[in-house]
């Protein structure tokens, strides 16, 4: 039974929700609601911070404690800027990418609900193809059929609105599931269902474990720096998606050689402390977990930085689940990787002794 899926139907229907549910950075609170929802059956008790990061924890009382964490945060859009005509301009919400942004369908969130709305982009007949301009900030914008600033207003609509892509989750070809915002819902789910398995399978852990959906990581790691402050953990392993290089226009020497369905990645770093990697492949090569490896220059861009380098130092670790096409509405992941995330993480709780400091002086 060793290829039999450890996701259950309850397991499928919380990721469809979860991911259909819009959680734009700063605007996380209902995805995070649905998310400890569905992990209350599996913990002792849950941690919320002013700003929205959820904790889920297992033998609260425990002096060490282990984090399991991924980021409940999507990229979106603010309205900025509203013309006389009722077309508007936005600004970032993290790392939107402009280049998609045009013909694409788009929901406005005010106090009155959501707002339909499209990106438009002129016509091919009318533009100039000796000098064809690309899409960039300065010359997207939204039409939600007004003729004039009030009219849009009427609507709700103001300066400083969130704005996501409406598009929904879905299975291409039997294994790969796909949908914008992986990046990295995904990554919340995966250690809720650690927690389901660790419940399931009745596993005493010998230490405090604090599932943590953190927010504000799509604008700098925000949510893991203050969670950090607060737990104040032993160790953390942190979970995020990294990107595919088997697909056109990414240049291997420069990303690494990475691809869907060849397992999670194991990340080497500045931040990752190497006993505790070392302790994650000791555990994937012993349950024949297949692994990639990735090297980071500097920093990993995750929430593992925030939390290695905080309460003056957490053993940290980052396993990713590699994703193709990141920061679109596509993005794009392995079953069989989402799987093995799972596991790794799982099984390298496991391995965890509590009074480990992971010195490298011993």
């Amino acid at each position: 039974m060793k290829n039999k899926s450890i996701l259950k139907k309850s397991s499928f229907e919380f990721l469809e929700k979860y991911l259909n549910n819009a959680s734009p950075t700063g605007f996380e609170a209902e995805g995070q609601k649905l998310w400890m929802d569905y992990l209350k059956p599996y913990v002792d008790e849950f941690y919320t911070d002013t700003y929205g990061t959820a904790v889920g924890i297992i033998n609260p009382k425990a002096a060490y404690k282990v984090v399991i964490e991924a980021h409940s945060d999507e990229i979106s859009w603010f309205v900025n800027y509203i013309t006389d005509n009722g077309l508007i301009y936005v600004i970032r919400n993290g790392g939107s990418d402009h280049q998609i942004a045009t013909s694409r369908k788009v929901n406005i969130h005010t106090k009155n609900g959501i707002v339909e709305g499209i990106f438009g982009w002129p016509a091919i007949h009318t533009r100039d193809r000796s000098n064809e301009q690309a899409p960039k900030l300065e010359n997207i914008c939204i039409d939600v059929g007004c003729t004039t600033k009030e009219e849009v207003e009427k609507l709700g609509i103001h300066v400083g609105c969130v704005i996501t892509y409406p598009d929904q989750f879905f299975i291409l070809n039997k294994d790969k599931f796909v949908c914008r915002a992986l990046d990295n819902r995904i990554g919340g789910f995966m250690i809720a269902e650690v927690a389901r398995l660790l419940k399931e399978n009745k596993k005493e852990l010998p230490f405090g474990l604090y599932i943590t959906n953190a927010v504000q990581e799509e604008v700098g790691l925000r949510g893991a720096e203050m969670i950090a402050e607060h737990i104040k953990p032993n160790v953390a392993i942190v979970t995020d998606v990294t990107h595919d290089t088997s697909t056109p226009m990414i240049d291997k020497k420069k990303e690494g050689d990475v691809q869907i369905g060849k397992g999670p990645v194991i990340t080497y770093a500045p931040a990752v402390q190497n006993k505790l990697r070392e302790l994650i492949i000791d555990t994937a090569e012993k349950k024949e977990i297949p692994f990639q490896r990735l090297a980071a220059s500097r920093m990993t861009g995750t929430d593992t930085d925030a939390f290695a380098y905080s309460n003056s130092g957490v053993a940290s670790s980052l396993i990713s689940l590699p994703l193709r096409y990141m920061h679109t509405t596509v993005e794009t992941v392995h079953q069989k990787d989402v799987e093995n995330v799972i596991k790794l993480i799982y099984n390298s709780l496991l391995e965890i002794k509590a009074d480990d400091d992971f010195s490298y002086f011993k």
